[in-house]
This record gives C-alpha cells, structure tokens and sequence, in this order.
C-alpha cells in the first residue's frame, strides 16, 4: 500500500480517484457500484480477495447526484459555492451514467468483494482500519415524507437538502467540525460539531434477487451504526460463497437515532482488513447471535433489527445475552442482571424501515474474565 493512501494528513482536502493503487484498490465507478440495491449471488466480483487482505475503497454519497436534486454534483454543490474542480470524478460519473433504481433506495454502494474461500454459515470480519474524507463538505436531508417527523419537516418552502461546510479538515480529523448557520442565508456559520466518519452501509452478498439498499437486514446493509469507526470490528454472516461486502453510505457524523432521514452524508476512502471466521470456530465464540455484531475498542455491540422498534431492542438483548453467554461463558440470567445494570440499549437509527438498536457492553467490565483466559 502506498503512503498516499494511509496519509494521516493527504496532501488535498479533495481526494479524486487514485491511479496506478495497486490490485487491493476498489474505486468506485459506474461497473464497480450498484445504486438503490444492494449485491446479490449473481452479481460478479467487482474485486476478489484473500483472507487477511487489506483493501482500500472509495465510496461516494448519493447526497448531490439524486434525481431531486439535479443528477449533476457540479451543478448542485456549485450552487452553494463549490468549485468544479472540487467536486468528485467519481459522483460526476456514477451520476451520469449510473443505473439507479429508484424503487430500492438511494445509497450507492461500492463492491460487492469476494474473500476467496468463504463459505455460508461463516461470519465474514471487517477490520476498518481508516476512513479519510474525500471533501470537505456534505448534506443533510429530510424528504419524501420520511424521517421522524414527516409531518413537519420539511415544511412548505424550507430546505429539503441542507449544505453543510467542513471546517479546519486542513488541521486533521480532530480539529475538523461541520459548521452550520442559525437561519438559512445566513454567511456565518456559529453552529459547530465533530466529525466521526463511519460507513452506513456495510454488508454482504444474499441469494435471490437483490435486495432494496433501504432496510438494512441479517445481512447488514443500510445499518446505519455510528459506532463502526476506525478501530472497530464488524462481523457479518455470510449468506452465498464469496461473502460479496460491499460498503458505502458515507457519513462524516450522525446522531443516535439518524432522525431527519439522512445525516452527514459525505463520501470516504475506506481502508478495510477482511477476514473470515470459519463457521465451526464462529459458533464456538460467538454462539447464537444473530444479524451482524461488532467489536470496538471499549464495547461489544449486538444489534437488533426489526420494522417494529420494540421488537429491534427485544432482538437486540437476546443477542446480548447469546454473545456474553458464548465470548465471557455467562449464565442467562447473570447476563440479563448485567445487562439491566451495566448497559446502554441504543437506537441506531428509525428512518431505514426495518429500524435498528445496538448495545453497547464494556469490554473493561470483563478484563477479569479475559486475564483468566
């Protein structure tokens, strides 16, 4: 891998397409990304892959290149004062000459990759190892009727697709807020926030016809889990031979809850460890579990996923229980005091359909247990 591609500090705050990266390079093009649904068994590798391989993909955000707004990024984005230059190769052409059906959803998804060998009943393993903004700005939107209150927002005449500038990403990720004024018009901008880039959508492959890329499902997809920065662990289970992940859906920052429809919506360039969990060895360390799950470095995060919210935080604990009782060997019913006790039950997000809860269960809790291992 080159230093240009794990750059702490890249030398543009635009990052174009790369050339000449390398075989573990995924860009994102009209060939390489399906748009309103996610890949299926009959869709060919758009890049295969090793266990152990760590690959570099670019996403784009379907925020600028939507049919409500214009289908032209330099069009729309220039209207809120972006020059040509900056706006993105890749949404230029995935805009032009994407296919995108409307029916499925909006998200432009970037793959799918086959981790050669792997095989359902496995759980395939994303390590995400960095995510770099690829502009310095974004969109937030609420439309068609969606979101938590659709009833007033947006109202007759107000903003569909707020614009939101990125400030201080010269400085690092760190030091770089959105920034937003108080009223629309307004040339200041008071109204800072951070940034922690995470990817929407991350999935695998399923039998059948493709599926919408809206409702996220035992496949991952549209998730929408804020928690899945760099660092963090995701695992999936693998539903057709070859995983198929796929990743896209960039944000640079979301609330719990995800309540407008859409949250920062911006593109990444995502650097990603996959590996692969042989079923035996899964169902030994991970037991019961069902739908994706993930490691960060402070918890351990069961999910939970149904249309209706109550039963998605019911899933969600009996995935906690199975995960305690099969990574720690806890009883049930310890498992559930602990969880009452210890743990915070989140909602990911409410907007997708299929609505979504995670847990979040310190690992520092069980540094006894893990010192005894």
């Amino acid at each position: 891998m080159t230093a240009e591609l794990t750059a702490a500090d890249p030398p543009s705050l635009v990052l174009q397409p790369l050339t000449d990266a390398g075989d573990d390079y995924l860009p994102a093009t009209p060939e390489t990304t399906t748009w309103g649904r996610l890949p299926c068994a009959d869709d060919a590798p758009a890049l295969s892959v090793d266990p152990g391989t760590t690959v570099v993909v670019d996403t784009v955000s379907h925020e600028g290149i939507l049919e409500d707004q214009g289908r032209d990024p330099v069009a729309f984005f220039g209207a809120h004062g972006v020059d040509p230059a900056d706006v993105l190769l890749d949404a230029i052409a995935v805009a032009a000459h994407g296919d995108h059906d409307v029916t499925g959803g909006p998200h432009v998804v970037t793959g799918p990759i086959e981790v050669r060998g792997t095989e359902p009943g496995d759980l395939l393993a994303v390590r995400i190892d960095a995510l770099v903004p690829r502009a310095p700005y974004g969109v937030i939107s609420s439309r068609h009727g969606k979101g938590l209150l659709p009833d007033a927002f947006p109202a007759h005449g107000s903003l569909a697709s707020v614009f939101c500038r990125v400030e201080g990403l010269e400085l690092g990720l760190e030091a770089a807020r959105g920034a937003l004024p108080l009223r629309p018009g307004d040339p200041d901008r008071p109204v800072r926030f951070p940034l922690a880039p995470f990817l929407g959508v991350m999935g695998v492959a399923t039998p059948g016809e493709r599926l919408p890329s809206t409702p996220p499902g035992l496949h991952g997809g549209n998730i929408d889990i804020r928690l899945l920065v760099t660092g963090t662990t995701l695992y999936l289970p693998v539903q057709v031979p070859g995983g198929g992940l796929y990743v896209g859906d960039p944000h640079f920052a979301q609330g719990n809850g995800e309540i407008a429809l859409t949250a920062l919506e911006a593109p990444l360039r995502a650097t990603l460890t996959v590996d692969v969990v042989p079923a035996a060895d899964a169902a030994a360390r991970f037991g019961g579990v069902t739908g994706p799950f993930a490691r960060t470095p402070e918890f351990l995060v069961p999910t939970g996923l149904d249309v209706d919210l109550d039963v998605a935080v019911q899933k969600c604990g009996r995935n906690a229980v199975a995960l305690l009782g099969a990574v720690y060997g806890m009883a049930p019913e310890l498992a559930y005091a602990y969880l009452s006790a210890a743990a915070d039950f989140e909602i990911s997000q409410v907007v997708d359909v299929v609505k979504g809860s995670h847990a979040l269960i310190r690992l520092a809790d069980f540094a006894l247990t893990e010192e005894q291992r």
